[in-house]
This record gives C-alpha cells, structure tokens and sequence, in this order.
C-alpha cells in the first residue's frame, strides 16, 4: 500500500468531536487529510457529508474515506450508494481488520455513540494499514462490483444512458440541498455557514491593489470563505495573509480572455501554485472550442490539470458560457471531464454575461457522471442568487459581494435580483 494516504474524512453534527479529534491523529501518521465537513455542532444531514466523502473515494480523490455518524450504520448505507465504495461500520479493530482483508472496504464509517477516541484511533489505523491480498477475497469482491455492475452499466457496458445521467445529477441536488425544481425559489434555505463555505471571495479588477488583498483576506478570515480568489500576482501575499486560516488561495490563469497558448497557461498555474495557490480556475479557450478544434482545447485543460495534480491542487475550468450555444456548453463540459478537472465553471464575469440557472442546471446534469463540481460566477449579488444557483446544480458560487451575501444569510434577508460583475 502507498504511503502517505490520502484521506477523505467527514461528520455529522453528532460525530464532529471525535472527528476533529481523529484528524490531528490521522496527520500525525503522515497521511494527507481532507476535511468535507461538518464544521460544527449544528444540526445536519448524515448523508450529505457521507455522500461528499465517498465521492472523493469514488473518484480516485481519496485513498480512503472516514465518516462519522452517531451509530456508522446510516452513513455507511449511504456510502454503498456510490459506485465503486465498498464501506463498513467498524467498532472494534477484528472487524476493521476483516473488513479490509476479506471484503476490500475503502471507506471506514465510525459511530460516536458506540466507540471511543481510543479505539476509534486504534479501528482507523488498523483499517488503514490492512490490506486484501488474498485470491479467494479478491475474487469475492470481484462478484460484489459485477453485482453493482450490473445496476449501473447499460447491457453493452457503454456509458450511462441520458436517464442515468439526469437521475444522478438530481440525486446530487438533493444531497447538497436544492430540489432541482424553480430555480428561483428558495426551497430550502442555506445555513449562513453554508454558504460561507460555498462561496470563492473574489478580487479581479485591474486596480486592486495590496492593500485591496489585505481586505479581501480578513474578510475572508472573518466569514469563513471557502477561498479567495484573486490573480496570480496576489497569490503569494494572499497566501501569506491566510497561512493560519482554513481558507484557501484560488488564482485565475489566463484570465480573462483565454486565448493564450497552453503552455503560458501551464506555467502561470505552476508559479501560482509554488506560491501557494491550492486552486487554479482557468479559462478555456473559446476561440478554438467554437471552431471545433477540440484537440487543442483538451491539450489546453490538460496542461493545466496535470500541474494541479502534482500538487494535490484543484482546477475548475472557465467555460464562458455567454458565448457559447447549448451544444458547445455540453462539448466543453465533455473535454473538462476527460482532461482529469474538478470543476466546470459558468463564467469570468467580464464578459457579456454571467452565470444562469439554466446553465448550471445543464452542465451540472452534463458532469454528474463524473461528479465535478459546478461553480457559478458573474452576478451572483444576493443570497436569493446563491440559493438559485445551488437549487440548480451549484456546487460552488464566485462573487465579490460576498459580504453583503452573508449579511443576508445572517439576517434572513434575502434580495432578489443581480447585476453584472464577478
């Protein structure tokens, strides 16, 4: 087994403690830990969390997942419901050893109620460190993914049917809280810390300044932002700024245009990432996808991608989608999702136009079978934007009035409407 892992480790409101307990312990082993939440003791649903850790597993983003309910029986129910996890509830170290030896379990579901620090430090590592070598194991598990198999691929073993596509995308909207009906209603309101932690707090305009930045992160620093988002020129001082803060750096590359070459684009993520960016949104390039020059846009996305990967980063990329038809929205989405990225995003918000609904909803049932994120920029000004967003597919939203946004949310005041801008 490789070392060090990379682990994916989420809770619920009743399983938070042993969580934040569980990290530093996981991180002294020298593993990499990402965090999906929760943040605090607030009520929440367990199977958001446990469906945003097994899709990191799912996805090759994670070695292994840990989630943490009150029992482990619902979280690992909900777990199973991802292709390609195999979880186990686990309260002692024979069952975490058994569960890793005869049926290859990759995410470990833990109950607060029902173990200890000590032995749930004792049940991780034993799962961690456990392998299924043997044949009639294998083979076992073997007939356990052609069970599911059989549930998720079409009779040729194509890829999955417009009705599949559009089932997942649905089941996600759920999970993260929209219903995937009126896109302007809000269904179901978002906590303040929700959106906090949705949203890329972004600076772009030509004449910000150091000091601009300097404002950015604190204010960052005091909602709880997800990241900021500025140019690449910033990173570093931003970095510097938030070295003691959970909120990342995100950097633009190739912004706002796009239409450099691959290899500029390449090198600018590599510089923002030695300064400390931990997220590159890029901008595709536009010119060549409506000419149908797919090869160079994939080459494009790739460049960037692969330096991401190098350093554990994720890279959202730039459609534009003011600029382009349905079927170059859904052709950009499909190079996205082949070269390797985490995210498609609507916009730069310095074009003609911003994020709508309509899109997200489109490339949100586009990339569910591959579970990126979608992220939504350009006029997203009020907490009722946001909730429109996310009611239609959103995974992230990029504003610059984010501020006022979380006034709103604090308040429950929401404002309907949005202009143009970032």
């Amino acid at each position: 087994m490789k070392y060090p892992l990379k682990i994916a480790i989420g809770s619920d409101h009743g399983g938070f403690e042993l969580k934040q307990q569980l990290i530093p312990y996981l991180k002294s082993l020298g593993h990499a830990v990402e965090d999906m939440g929760t943040n605090s003791k607030d009520a929440v649903d367990y199977p958001r969390f446990a469906f945003a850790v097994a899709s990191r597993v799912s996805s090759g983003k994670a070695d292994f997942g840990i989630m943490v309910d009150g029992a482990g029986i619902g979280s690992a129910m909900t777990a199973n419901k991802v292709p390609g996890v195999l979880a186990a509830a686990c309260y002692n170290e024979a069952l975490a050893r058994n569960s890793r030896e005869h049926n290859g379990a990759n995410v470990l579901t833990l109950g607060s109620g029902q173990i200890d620090l000590a032995t749930a430090k004792q049940v991780a590592n034993t799962f961690l460190t456990t392998d299924c070598t043997a044949d009639r194991h294998l083979a076992r598990i073997k007939l356990i993914k052609e069970v599911e198999g059989r549930f998720m691929a079409s009779a040729s073993g194509s890829d999955l049917s417009p009705a599949d596509v559009q089932r997942i995308a649905d089941r996600v909207k759920e999970l993260l809280g929209g219903k995937g009906g009126s896109t302007g209603a809000m269904s179901r309101p978002l906590s303040a810390e929700q959106v906090a932690r949705m949203i890329d707090h972004t600076l772009l305009k030509a004449e910000a300044t150091p000091a601009d930045v300097e404002k950015l992160c604190a204010e960052a620093k005091q909602y709880g932002f997800w990241s900021v988002c500025v140019n690449s020129s910033f990173v570093k001082q931003a970095a510097q700024l938030l070295r003691d803060s959970r909120t990342k750096v995100c950097a633009v590359v190739g912004f706002p245009l796009g239409a450099m070459a691959p290899q500029a684009k390449a090198l600018e993520t590599r510089q923002a990432l030695r300064d400390g960016a931990k997220e590159i949104d890029m901008v595709i390039n536009v010119g060549a996808l409506k000419s149908r020059d797919d090869a160079t846009v994939l080459r494009d996305i790739r460049g960037v991608v692969e330096s991401c990967k190098d350093s554990r980063a994720l890279c959202k990329v730039i459609l534009e989608t003011s600029l382009l038809n349905e079927e170059e929205k859904i052709r950009a989405c499909q190079l996205s999702m082949k070269a390797g990225a985490d995210f498609v995003k609507t916009s730069t918000g310095f074009s003609s136009g911003g994020a709508t609904a309509e899109d997200i909803a489109l490339m949100a049932r586009t990339v569910a079978s591959k579970r990126l994120g979608v992220k939504a920029s350009g006029g997203v000004r009020t907490y009722a934007d946001v909730i429109s967003m996310v009611n239609a597919g959103a995974t992230r939203v990029g504003c610059s009035s984010s501020v006022k946004i979380m006034q709103e949310a604090i308040t429950g005041v929401a404002q309907a409407g949005s202009g143009k801008g970032y």
